[in-house]
């Protein structure tokens, strides 16, 4: 056997600064809000104190973005619009290891995770939607569509930087302008982002960033001068915010909670499948709104597969979110440890069975040990709950039939998987599954030519790809 030697990236590279202003009007600010403390979740010491916005500040923020949509961006051509964000997707790439250290650190996600996924992905959302920039009349929602004015964007804290970039790039491609309000638990690689938005000479006011709590969103999406909203986090919230724009004609996408089920069938691969049921809970630590939280086996190969999990879960390693050789991280706060400890306690009180990896969990940070929960029934609150951490829940099936049903029976709707060898079996359940994205023999491979979105009470609207350009839009 190996023995294992922790290999650190240095926190030096996050280029850490005691306090990070607002970003209004193309200048950094301080804003009138009380002032927030964030927290590395892997250590629970605090990383800095940032300046938060008040109902003046968001005021400001959306008559900046005004004036730059109405004088600048709205009227710029698309080719020249498009060189901005070519800059700012350049920009993220130059500065790609400062970015993923910081969001380590501020996150609690693996290094690896950070570095390999995040970053890359932020940046090819910029490279893409810049591409769209001087093609939309090409797009397929008519020969001069127009961008629709101010965007509210509320993002959550699971993916900070990259949500930030499904946000603002297809918003400023298609003409609009933009103030973005982070969560309150991550806000410093969206403010790192609005230095590059400066360093890329981005007009003053066509993106605002704002950080603060959920009062701070409620007030950016509320605003009467707001002509899109698009808010990704919690069902509960998106309803709230449903409400409040309902009959006042601005448009809204929403893209919420998850339960999304992975289905493997008796002829799967089942090593593959093991290590795709991995990547889809444990990925991210399960802060992941389209993770395969519940896996669907068919009967016959049950005990076969579970034995192979849990030999493969057994080897993941937690800890230091900085170590590249962590696999998962560190829960983003103690309230989502709290959350995830009580519906883990659910499931023991419910009379599911419980099997938790043995690995060794550091002694300060927020850290949760990889779980299976194996004979779950539907009616546990494992099965029906979004638990938003690493967390699994085993159920088992017998036809093809009885496997969508039980896939289907989620209010929520955004994400699924499926394992088998057949073509046509792959086609067939896609085409029965009520979710948004359906990925086959593999699971969470995100694209941004791909849109990404879900039904029910996982959202509606899409993003990425061609017709996520359509929420932007006027057509």
């Amino acid at each position: 056997m190996w023995e294992y030697a922790p290999a650190p990236e240095s926190r030096d590279i996050a280029n850490l600064k005691p306090n990070y202003r607002m970003f209004i009007d193309g200048q950094f600010v301080e804003g009138a809000g009380e002032p927030l403390k964030t927290v590395n979740p892997g250590t629970e010491e605090v990383l800095a104190e940032v300046s938060t916005a008040a109902p003046a500040d968001v005021d400001k923020a959306v008559k900046a973005a005004r004036r730059a949509y109405d004088r600048v961006w709205g009227r710029m051509p698309g080719s020249e619009r498009a060189k901005y964000i070519f800059r700012i997707a350049r920009l993220i790439q130059e500065r790609g290891r400062e970015l993923a250290v910081l969001e380590s650190l501020d996150n609690g996600k693996p290094i690896k995770e950070s570095r390999d996924v995040d970053v890359p992905t932020a940046a090819a959302h910029f490279f893409y939607h810049a591409g769209w920039a001087d093609k939309l009349g090409y797009a397929g929602y008519g020969p001069d569509p127009k961008p629709l004015g101010v965007a509210g964007q509320v993002i959550p804290w699971n993916f900070p930087l990259m949500m930030a970039a499904w946000k603002i790039a297809p918003a400023l491609a298609c003409g609009n302008t933009v103030v973005l309000k982070p969560a309150e638990t991550t806000p410093l690689t969206a403010l790192v982002l609005a230095e590059i938005i400066q360093q890329a000479d981005l007009p003053p006011g066509v993106v605002n960033i704002l950080a603060g709590a959920g009062d701070v969103g409620a007030a950016v999406t509320s605003h009467p001068d707001v002509d899109k909203v698009a808010f990704t986090g919690s069902t509960e919230v998106g309803k709230i915010i449903q409400r409040q724009l309902a009959g006042t004609g601005r448009k809204l996408t929403l893209e919420l909670g998850g339960k999304a089920a992975n289905i493997v069938f008796d002829d799967a691969p089942l090593d593959q499948a093991v290590e795709g049921i991995v990547n889809g809970i444990f990925f991210n630590q399960g802060h992941v709104c389209c993770a395969g939280s519940r896996l669907l086996v068919q009967e016959s190969v049950a005990d076969e597969l579970l034995e192979k999990l849990h030999a493969r879960v057994s080897t993941l390693r937690v800890g230091d979110p900085l170590d590249k050789n962590t696999d998962v991280g560190a829960i983003n706060s103690r309230e989502q440890l709290t959350k995830i400890q009580q519906l883990v306690e659910s499931g023991d009180a419910e009379g599911a069975e419980r099997w938790t990896s043995a690995c060794p969990l550091p002694d300060k940070g927020f850290y949760f040990a990889p779980t299976v929960f194996s004979n779950v029934s539907q009616a546990m609150r494992i099965a029906r709950e979004e638990i938003f951490g690493p967390v699994l829940s085993v159920l088992t099936f017998r036809t093809p039939d009885e496997a969508v049903a039980k896939a289907n029976n989620t209010p929520y709707g955004l994400s699924a998987g499926i394992w088998t060898e057949k073509g046509s079996r792959i086609l067939w359940a896609a085409q029965k599954m009520r979710a948004g994205v359906v990925w086959a023999n593999t699971f969470n491979r995100f694209d941004p030519t791909a849109p990404f979105g879900g039904y029910q009470e996982s959202g509606f609207g899409r993003e990425g790809g061609r017709t996520g350009l359509e929420a932007y839009l006027d057509v």
